[in-house]
């Protein structure tokens, strides 16, 4: 029942209800924060190096760098939470040893989708084999002693080409992209398409052992029985080095994803350490007392595992130090090695293959415990982890195994970068792109980091001699000349009293400098002779000269 307002009394006026409402506030104002740890992950820029002298306008520019690629590592450490795929593992029940576990049983436990990726080709007519995985991960290649070569889509079994060169086969690689195959036949190196057309034959690179393609270069690298290591640059179809290795034969060669070196192995138990810009190694690292069978480096550039004929696998860092970290004694010396993109560490023993795991990716495999084991219908002749996916490729001579070993593959992809679905119309814009960013063969080196550094004394040699080319310093201070002013104030005596008194100030700032240096000087001496003396400081050391 409504009533009305009595007479004589104020009616409130009706407050709106937009008005009524209060803002809703955002109980988590400003940006999501982001672990540190994260960020740290992503940021490629050292801000504890500085440099001494620099000018104004270069440490505004330096600002503005560092502050860039501190927001892109951010945003990096943001988006990392899109990675739905996450890397898989093997775990044993209730401490069962999971290096008991065989293929069967993991083939029981995994997908339709993943069993799949399990099979066997037997080819004991053409074998040993020899194999390699594109850089997608998406095609196989694979050729035996005897001639056959054969190149698939191993996910879909779909077959791309197969021919028999009728020779020898001693090594097969991809090239940049799954169209085109290098192919190390008994006497030259010669270069086939995706449907088993011969393009190249290149009778410079004779004998070969084996191959490495170096994506960010176009580089092929060849090792041959002749003891030469040759670079072949095949965007455009010429030679760029031939270093002679001045060791025999050579049949034993890594690279290192990190840097673009190629590590060659040698019978006097060394590995040598390779760039095209350089006629000698860049470094020599003694191993083993016997030859050296095989090398290997992970995909981060940190570690490099090597076996020799004295039947021990080591571990070594490549960080500078170039020290044993781990060494285990085999039974039967490992012919064969390779890393993961996860850091497993996988070693062929005759028909046998162990696999080492560590903490993760950036860690050393642990070699106390095996991870998995494998026993195939013959000697291992060629091992290789398929990229994006937990499978391992083994050529033997029964001819080729695909085994599944969780936790090796990189779970997530980039898709700009190496894209396993891309169609030909990407494939294409994708080498346009790489060749576009090709990186010069003359940037190779241990470091690649002292790419972006300024070469001081370099810088100081060509200005010594632009000086003494020239006969006077370009760069050199100009000498103080007094503008001209009016009303008399131009006179002789008024520019000499103005030059004078810029000169007296230049003066002063040199002694003040030169006082500050010896000051610092004599504080260091004080304190080098605290520390030689070792005795307690005490209030009467300022009297002390």
């Amino acid at each position: 029942m409504e009533t009305a307002p009595k007479p004589g009394r104020d009616v409130p006026p009706k407050k709106d209800k937009l008005q009524t409402k209060r803002k809703a506030q955002d109980p988590f104002p400003g940006p999501a924060p982001v672990p540190v740890e994260v960020v740290q992950k992503f940021c490629r820029i050292d801000k504890s190096r500085k440099l001494p002298r620099s000018k104004a306008k270069t440490r505004s520019r330096l600002e503005v760098a560092e502050a860039e690629e501190e927001e892109t590592s951010i945003k990096a450490a943001r988006s990392e939470l899109l990675l739905a795929e996450e890397p898989g593992f093997l775990e044993g029940e209730d401490g069962e040893d999971t290096a008991k576990i065989c293929q069967a049983d993991i083939l029981e436990a995994v997908d339709i989708a993943s069993a799949a990726k399990h099979f066997d080709l037997n080819l004991r007519q053409f074998g040993p084999y020899r194999l390699n995985y594109s850089r997608t991960g998406r095609h196989l290649a694979f050729g035996g002693r005897r001639g056959h070569v054969a190149a698939l889509d191993w996910v879909t079994k779909k077959l791309m080409c197969e021919i028999n060169v009728m020779e020898a086969v001693r090594d097969i690689r991809f090239l940049h992209s799954e169209a085109l195959l290098a192919v190390a036949q008994n006497r030259w190196l010669h270069i086939y398409d995706n449907q088993g057309i011969e393009l190249h034959c290149i009778r410079r690179c004779d004998r070969v052992t084996r191959l490495e393609f170096l994506p960010f270069h176009f580089l092929l690298a060849t090792a041959s029985e002749t003891g030469f290591l040759t670079y072949l640059d095949v965007s455009v179809g010429k030679i760029v080095a031939a270093l002679n290795a001045r060791a025999g034969r050579l049949d034993v060669m890594s690279q290192n994803p990190y840097n673009a070196v190629i590590h060659l192995g040698h019978s006097n138990g060394t590995v040598s350490l390779w760039s095209p810009a350089m006629k000698e190694p860049l470094a020599k690292i003694l191993c083993h007392r016997g030859g050296v069978r095989a090398v290997a480096v992970d995909s981060t550039g940190t570690y490099m595992a090597t076996s020799g004929l004295d039947h021990q696998l080591k571990i070594f860092d490549l960080r500078g130090t170039y020290q044993p970290l781990s060494t285990r004694t085999l039974p039967h010396g490992a012919g064969h090695l390779a890393f993961s993109q996860r850091g497993l560490l996988v070693a062929g023993m005759g028909d046998v293959v162990n696999i080492w795991a560590g903490q993760g990716k950036g860690s050393p495999p642990s070699l106390e415990q095996p991870y998995l084991t494998h026993r195939l219908s013959g000697p291992v002749h060629g091992l290789q982890f398929c990229p994006f996916e937990d499978v391992l490729g083994v050529g033997h001579s029964g001819g080729v195994t695909s085994m599944l070993v969780p936790g090796a593959g990189e779970p997530n992809f980039d898709g700009l970068e190496s894209n396993p679905y891309r169609s030909r119309k990407q494939r294409q814009e994708w080498e346009v792109k790489a060749l576009l960013e090709k990186v010069p063969a003359e940037l190779i080196c241990l470091d690649p980091r002292a790419l972006a550094e300024v070469d001081v004394i370099s810088l100081e040699q060509g200005k010594k001699e632009r000086i003494e080319r020239l006969g006077y310093d370009p760069e050199a201070k100009a000498p103080f000349q007094p503008k001209p002013k009016q009303k008399g104030r131009s006179s002789t005596a008024s520019l000499v009293k103005r030059k004078r008194k810029v000169m007296d100030e230049e003066h002063r700032d040199k002694v003040r400098q030169s006082l500050q240096q010896q000051q610092q000087q004599q504080q260091q001496q004080k304190e080098a002779k605290a520390k030689s003396t070792g005795a307690r400081p005490s209030a009467l050391d300022r009297f002390v000269r």
